[in-house]
């Protein structure tokens, strides 16, 4: 198993964004979460992940949504539980 962090951004009060990240091999099974990183916000957000296949490779799209009325910071985290 391994971690990392693939992107970081910032949300505006109620934003929504689209990332994606492509060529994870197929035969991993990946697991994302987006942690806000804004430290005394009470921040919260809202993800949801797609995914596209393409032969042998994926492509992840993760959309997330900041809940609040405040601006965020955010990391996009993942796990790789079988590589």
């Amino acid at each position: 198993m391994h971690f990392g962090t693939q992107f970081t951004g910032k949300l505006a009060p109620n934003q929504s964004i689209n990332y994606y990240t492509f060529g994870w091999s197929a035969a991993w099974d990946v697991s994302w979460m987006v942690i806000p990183t804004t430290a005394g916000t009470g921040a919260q957000v809202q993800c949801t992940v797609s995914t596209q296949l393409s032969g042998t490779t994926i492509t992840y799209w993760i959309q997330v949504k900041n809940l609040t009325s405040a601006t965020l910071n955010i990391q996009g985290r993942y796990a790789v539980l079988n590589a």
